[in-house]
């Protein structure tokens, strides 16, 4: 009995780590998709790599620091840093418009990337039948103007004449007419681009997503953010005078988010929940304003403030006065959001903000750079690193510095932690 009992207190332990082990696993792989930038720190590289050309505009490295993602001429192009040589290219013809915006996922060397082209069919002409008229009635005697009455009795006793055989009508042909139809001139496809290793030989994954039917011909992509672990894809278009704000889902459905004139300066969305935080202007109101599933709640009603970014559960706005960042105030990312929540603030101080670029880093840092200097706010504290390239860039998750240096017909491009500084 006792060796019964043992046998069954063995299982029964083997069993329970078993599933110790299974919910741990299961606990790691779901914390790294609802906190993928908590999940694992920054990859950071130290090399140096030659690229031929000189004018590239749009640089973005790889979540991996791989690739190096940049435009020349119009054509979209993708450098791999380790081997040195250029492994995909996205040529804009006569037949196309080009490359209008792309970006890095952050958790992988995959590149979203919309594509337009000029529709071979703008105009198509379609053959439609026409409706026959309808008779016209006389409200008088409430009948048909085309039907004749016999002005005379029938007497009831006198006998039903022969009948006549019916003629056989023709069937009149329907009539048709040509109507023409007016197509979108513009042909806008979103893409996903998928990388290999970079030792690897094996050709980029180049993939057709969809269609955008709802882009207007000659809308340029102003920002374009997006959030991994909800599949929403969030871009402003300019067209003209007017802006839309799209949102395109995982099941290929786009909505235009912003309200009649609205202006959006700025956004960010939620990784987590798929909020989208966004720099709302509407006639002379400015607010911070967030756009869940079917509602929108004011952030902060103060005109000076602005969304920055978002990154760990925590949502990130400045406060702008006169064109310096003067302080920096957080709130909860929440699933459930109310109008005005408590700011709290990080830092305060001055750092000027005329062209530069601004990111919220993945360990909670909001970074600042121009051309010459990085400002890097973290923990309430600011530290000034000095950039000495001739092109000075910092990556999405703020771990890195890609630093371009001109010689001759050819780009000097030198990767290194931006901490090491």
């Amino acid at each position: 009995m006792k060796k019964k009992l043992r046998t069954i207190f063995v299982w029964v332990l083997v069993s329970l780590l078993m599933q110790f082990g299974a919910y741990s696993y299961l606990e790691n792989k779901v914390a790294q998709v609802v906190k993928p930038n908590e999940a694992s720190p920054p990859i950071t590289k130290e090399l140096q790599a030659t690229i031929p050309g000189t004018e590239f505009k749009n640089i973005q490295v790889s979540y991996a620091k791989d690739y190096l993602a940049y435009t020349e001429n119009g054509t979209l192009k993708i450098f791999n840093l380790k081997k040195e040589k250029i492994v995909f290219e996205k040529k804009t013809t006569d037949k196309s418009l080009g490359v209008l915006s792309y970006q890095w996922l952050p958790d992988r060397d995959t590149l979203l990337y919309f594509y337009a082209k000029k529709n071979p069919n703008p105009v198509t002409y379609v053959t439609v039948p026409i409706k026959p008229t309808t008779p016209t009635v006389d409200p008088k005697t409430d009948q048909k103007t085309d039907v004749k009455t016999d002005p005379k009795v029938e007497d009831p006793n006198q006998k039903p004449a022969k009948t006549v055989d019916k003629v056989e009508q023709k069937e009149t042909p329907v009539q048709t007419k040509t109507e023409v139809r007016y197509n979108n001139p513009q042909i806008t496809e979103l893409y996903t681009l998928e990388l290999p290793g970079a030792d690897e030989d094996t050709e980029p994954d180049d993939r057709f997503n969809q269609t955008i039917n709802e882009f207007p011909a000659g809308g340029k992509i102003d920002e374009l953010v997006f959030s991994t672990s909800t599949n929403l894809i969030y871009l402003t278009v300019k067209d003209g005078s007017k802006e839309l704000l799209m949102e395109i889902d995982v099941m290929k459905n786009v909505r235009t988010l912003n309200r009649t004139g609205e202006i959006v300066d700025g956004m960010a969305a939620s990784d987590r929940y798929g909020t989208l935080y966004i720099n709302s202007k509407i006639g002379g109101t400015k607010q911070v304003v967030s756009l869940g599933v079917g509602n929108r709640h004011v952030i902060s009603k103060n005109a000076n403030d602005k969304v920055l970014g978002i990154r760990d559960g925590k949502i990130y706005i400045g406060e702008v006065i006169n064109n310096e960042l003067v302080k920096v105030k957080t709130t909860e990312d929440s699933s459930e959001i109310s109008d005005n929540p408590s700011l709290k603030t990080e830092w305060e101080g001055s750092i000027p903000l005329s062209n530069v670029s601004i990111l919220i880093g993945s360990q909670g840092q909001v970074v600042i750079y121009n051309q010459q200097t990085a400002y890097i706010i973290k923990s309430g504290e600011l530290n000034e690193i000095s950039l000495n390239g001739d092109e000075n860039y910092i990556s999405d998750d703020g771990a890195e510095l890609i630093a371009l240096k001109k010689s001759g017909t050819s780009t000097l491009v030198e990767l290194q932690p931006l901490n090491s500084k």
